[in-house]
């Protein structure tokens, strides 16, 4: 039988060494570590993460129970104070790059978006995560109420998170998305909470296209409408001015299949009306990528109460994230990224191939697994 090294070795390999410690080197305040690095961390909070372990004293014992399969992963041995401390104090910046460096890996083999459009799609939304306000006084929200925001724009490509950010729960989405720096031509795709005139013409004024809902308050002046055939579900499609913008934008009102009547303002003029519902119809997609890193990845508790120690858990859980997705892309795999993390958490220190782990053995083995 041929030898195999553990699953969480060949998983690993996603993650280049002499990338990561280039950037441990980078991000590092304080003196040199003595008995433990970054790489450990890295790797303990990794399996922290596709394990499923739910305290710091469940990880730590889980990995000193798996020492002698760790080895060869260039781990240090992780004492609990050790790990907590370099948690709470090495800089959460690190993980933040590395995240970007995946990504970039993970956009160059990504499907393209269901439209077939030249441009790029994003979906924003965020999503709060309530948090206790005696154990994170950082993470002000309400009065006697904490929380943090997690600030995300999705890719229609292989809805991967091109843009992720974590804010105090106080912080409006429309500040964080004022700051983007969108490509131009590119659509973006948001609900009402990030109305804002200002904004829409600054996106304008960048040809960047966008689908929004409109405020039933808005101060609407009405134009001419637009000729031709209506698509079923279109109801009205014509010009409007909103109060205060110089430019004028697109009203379409489309009805659904549901009954629910949906009035979008955009300003491309260039699509056809249906189309525009069915861009707004995607931003689905966002909100089920905030059900699914809340039900499958360690996003809503912690295992450090710092800021620092809660971003660097967050930027790994998104690493384990684009993890799941290159696998998917990579090989073509049918599984779900949930049915995925579910076999890694039973066979992660088992020596298995990692092919045969995701493909029956009834189908023809993929050599394009070997690659990671």
């Amino acid at each position: 039988m041929a030898h195999c090294n553990t699953v969480l070795n060949q998983v690993v390999n996603f993650f280049k060494r002499h990338e990561f410690e280039s950037l441990a080197r980078k991000h590092h305040v304080g003196g040199s570590f003595r008995s433990f690095n970054r790489w450990t961390q890295f790797m303990a909070l990794l399996v922290g993460q596709l394990s499923g372990r739910k305290t710091l004293r469940d990880l730590v014992e889980n990995l000193a129970a798996q020492g002698h399969k760790l080895y060869h992963l260039g781990m240090k041995k992780v004492p609990r104070t050790t790990l907590a401390r370099v948690n709470e104090e090495q800089p959460h910046q690190l993980y933040k790059e590395l995240f970007h460096k995946m990504l970039g890996r993970c956009e160059a083999i990504a499907p393209k978006n269901r439209f077939k459009l030249d441009a790029k799609l994003f979906l924003l939304d965020a999503t709060v995560i309530r948090l206790s306000l005696k154990v994170f006084p950082w993470a002000t929200y309400q009065q006697k109420k904490g929380a943090i925001k997690l600030h995300v724009g999705i890719s229609a490509d292989g809805y991967l998170p091109e843009f992720f950010d974590m804010t105090t729960g106080k912080t409006h989405e429309i500040n964080w998305a004022k700051a983007l720096r969108l490509p131009e031509g590119s659509f973006v795709v948001f609900d009402r909470g990030y109305t804002d005139y200002n904004w829409y013409q600054a996106l304008i004024d960048s040809k960047v296209f966008f689908v929004a809902r409109l405020k039933d308050n808005a101060l609407v002046e009405y134009f001419q409408k637009r000729r031709g055939r209506k698509a079923k579900g279109v109801v009205v499609d014509q010009e409007i001015a909103l109060h205060g913008m110089k430019d004028r934008l697109r009203l379409v009102q489309f009805n659904a299949e549901d009954g629910n009547e949906y009035r979008f303002i955009t300003n491309a003029d260039h699509m056809k009306a249906a189309d525009i519902a069915e861009l707004y119809k995607e931003r689905w997609q966002i909100e089920l990528f905030f059900k699914w890193i809340k039900q499958n990845l360690k996003v809503k508790t912690f295992l450090g109460t710092s800021e620092n120690a809660v971003q660097t858990q967050l930027w790994i859980a998104m690493c384990v994230y684009l993890l799941l997705a290159w696998l998917r892309f990579k090989s073509k795999l049918e599984l779900s990224a949930q049915q995925m993390l579910r076999l890694l958490q039973l066979n992660l220190f088992e020596r298995r191939n990692l092919e045969h782990l995701f493909r029956p053995p009834k189908n023809t083995p993929n050599p394009q697994l070997a690659l990671l």
